[in-house]
């Protein structure tokens, strides 16, 4: 029996109609690849889930993949009530939110124009006290919803994606990939911003693949800008690549990325990069070095959207670079529990060696491989600390000592268990 189409969105890769995303009266999504899309040899899939096929993927094989687009919680309810939908319809809202997403996919309806070209208007930067105005609104109107604008990114945090013209700040225009990202600190967890630019810093510095993060402070506001890795912005007009987060690659609803909520767990990640990667064994071992990471500066919220597949502009697809890396174990009311267990440890103090065994088992990799990588980790991470670590942004290293000592602690414990 034929369901009534109620509205069609057309999936944008840049210009080229990648498919169309419709909406029935039941409420239910589906995804069909436009024809042009699948004449074309060098066309690629969506999503790992969704791959290039004439049938059209009905709403239990597409949903996840295009509902993981959209903010999540309080984000999204606030969001859906400034729109005044359901945020509980993903169509809708990607409909209202889908002008700039994360990756190379943007959305507009069918029956209208897509704003690209000439006649698009030039973005204008902001002074600070439009841009302390901007936070405020950001707390009542999440992505600006029901403002005229038209950007989506995923996560409970308050954030905007935007661009940069002379090292300001500017609010993209209809049409235009934005290039950076920035969050404001949340008042109900002062020194986030300061504790992120210092985390992303931390990993660069021992050579993991990380986004580019700045501390920023406008109009009495501490802020992030982090610079996105999935644009290219040299060599003329912005392009987008493609990525997609592992629960849109598990097929995963964004309600249950965590492992706890019968989210993904680690076995379910290396799996997958294992899977849909181009250089599986390269790639593995970067996950493996990110969750050991994690486990150093005690990031307890590394949960499977906070991990990505990249589609490189090579076409080959990697480990995205890594991105919201907070100590999360910095404020005492948040659960130190791990987003995924390592082995059956669920927090640093129940590991032994024998939660890394089963952990480098989980990667397909032997024990030594993890113990070598950790405690080289550890030491670098503590001699690095030692000798002082520059945050991007922030010249007061006295903002960032007592989470550098916390860290330094943690490091030579998890030392300890490595050497077993």
């Amino acid at each position: 029996m034929n369901i009534q189409i109620l509205d069609r969105l057309a999936v944008m890769w840049g210009k080229r109609p990648a498919g169309e995303l419709a909406l029935d009266r039941n409420g239910a999504m589906q995804f069909a690849y436009a024809q042009s899309w699948l004449r074309d040899p060098q066309a690629l899939p969506l999503s790992f889930l969704l791959p290039l096929r004439a049938e059209p993927f009905e709403d239990r094989a597409c949903k996840p993949f295009f509902e993981n687009l959209l903010p999540e919680e309080w984000q999204r309810e606030a969001a859906a009530r400034a729109l005044g939908i359901s945020a509980g319809n993903p169509f809708r809202l990607l409909q209202a939110l889908g002008g700039d997403t994360a990756g190379a996919l943007t959305f507009w309806p069918a029956d209208q124009p897509m704003p690209f070209g000439s006649s698009v208007s030039a973005p204008v930067p902001l002074n600070d006290a439009e841009l302390a105005a901007l936070f405020d609104r950001l707390g009542q109107r999440p992505m600006l919803a029901g403002e005229g604008t038209r950007y989506s990114l995923a996560g409970a945090q308050s954030k905007l994606p935007v661009v940069l013209i002379d090292n300001r700040i500017a609010l993209a225009s209809p049409g235009q990939a934005t290039t950076h990202i920035i969050k404001p600190e949340p008042a109900r967890f002062p020194g986030l911003a300061a504790n992120e630019a210092f985390c992303m810093a931390l990993a660069k510095s021992i050579g993991l693949a990380a986004a580019d993060a700045e501390w920023r402070f406008a109009g009495g506001r501490a802020f992030l800008l982090v610079s996105r890795y999935d644009r290219i912005t040299q060599n003329g007009p912005v392009r987008r690549l493609h990525q997609e987060d592992f629960a849109q690659a598990l097929g995963v609803m964004s309600s249950r990325k965590y492992a706890s909520d019968g989210g993904p767990v680690f076995r379910d990640c290396f799996d997958l990069v294992r899977r849909a990667t181009t250089n599986p064994e390269t790639e593995v071992l970067k996950l493996i070095d990110a969750a050991l990471f994690n486990l150093i500066i005690g990031n307890a919220d590394a949960h499977a959207k906070n991990f990505s597949l990249l589609r490189k502009a090579n076409g080959e697809v990697a480990l995205a670079p890594l991105y919201d890396l907070v100590s999360t174990i910095g404020w005492p009311e948040l659960s130190s529990r791990f987003a995924m267990k390592y082995g059956q440890a669920k927090k640093l103090e129940d590991m032994s060696i024998g939660s890394f065994e089963r952990f480098a088992a989980d990667g397909g990799v032997d024990l030594e491989m993890v113990r070598v990588r950790g405690l080289s980790f550890c030491e670098r991470i503590m001699l690095g600390l030692e000798m002082g670590l520059d945050t991007p942004g922030l010249t007061d290293r006295s903002a960032v000592s007592a989470l550098a000592a916390l860290i330094h602690d943690r490091a030579g414990r998890i030392s300890l268990k490595l050497a077993g």
